[in-house]
């Protein structure tokens, strides 16, 4: 599986995560679904720093988006 690829989807369920978390503590509910969602987010972000050869850094990461994003429109 493409590293990039694993990034961006674990960056981007770590980001749906955060409101899930924020509705649930509001409603006084046990965020479950939220803390699911950060573990597979946490997961996809390892494994893809994991197979990278060399890691990514900060600066990367727009690229990465950019290149994912290029290669589903292409």
């Amino acid at each position: 599986m493409n590293s990039d690829l694993l990034l961006v989807l674990g960056i981007t369920v770590g980001a749906f995560s955060i409101p899930a978390v924020i509705s649930a503590f509001s409603d006084s509910r046990p965020p479950r679904a939220a803390a699911i969602a950060i573990v597979v987010s946490g997961s996809l972000i390892l494994t893809a720093f994991v197979t990278k050869p060399g890691g990514y850094t900060a600066h990367q990461i727009p690229e990465v988006f950019a290149r994912v994003i290029a290669e589903l429109v292409h």
